[in-house]
């Protein structure tokens, strides 16, 4: 039987998706092939199809799992003309992303607690760094947009003000997946949100 594009989606989201969990279970180091085939219930044939090695599934699974990230950013980058309440709403969906979103969590579990930065991985870090940027960039350009309608008051750069902001949330994030039972992230999400608001520089 021909396999349609349709079908062929469907098997590589599924190869995706197993991968995602064997390497946020075993790390990448120790997760094989054979292991995400078993997971996903096929041979190693249709990995190979779609993946020429673990390098390149990993890379496709974090761009998969991250994907909902990379939409807040754009969406939070919509809402310029009330950059506060975007903010705002980057911050409380970041966390609301980590508690509602296994796929996503996973991702960050994987990338900041079972992963090892050697050369293999060059490229996903590469691809990391390149969206730190962008949230950075995002947070500065809201932190400006902000300023410039006179709701924050001027001093440090607004490039200072993003990357302290983006520190914190990927610290709480790092956290929280290091030890969840430290902290709930559910009942603490508002506590944390209405903190890291309080670190922008506000009028009066």
């Amino acid at each position: 039987m021909r396999r349609t594009k349709e079908d062929a989606e469907k098997t590589r989201l599924k190869v995706i998706e197993a991968a995602l969990e064997q390497f946020s279970k075993t790390g990448y180091s120790r997760t094989t092939l054979a292991m995400i085939a078993d997971a996903a219930g096929f041979s190693r044939g249709p990995i190979y199809w779609h993946f020429k090695n673990k390098d390149e599934l990993y890379e496709a699974v974090l761009h998969y799992s991250q994907e909902p990230l990379e939409q807040l950013v754009a969406r939070s980058l919509e809402l310029t003309d009330a950059p506060l309440e975007a903010i705002r709403y980057l911050i409380v969906h970041w966390f609301r992303l980590l508690i509602e979103n296994r796929w996503h969590r996973q991702s960050f579990e994987i990338l900041l607690n079972k992963t090892e930065l050697t050369s293999q991985v060059a490229g996903t870090m590469r691809r990391e760094r390149k969206l730190t940027r962008l949230i950075v960039q995002c947070l500065a350009s809201l932190v400006e947009a902000a300023r410039q309608r006179g709701q924050l008051a001027e001093g440090q750069p607004a490039e200072d003000i993003a990357v302290l902001l983006y520190s914190a949330l990927m610290g709480i994030t790092q956290t929280w997946l290091a030890d969840p039972k430290l902290f709930s992230l559910k009942k603490q999400a508002d506590f944390f949100s209405a903190s890291l608001l309080r670190l922008l520089p506000h009028t009066g």
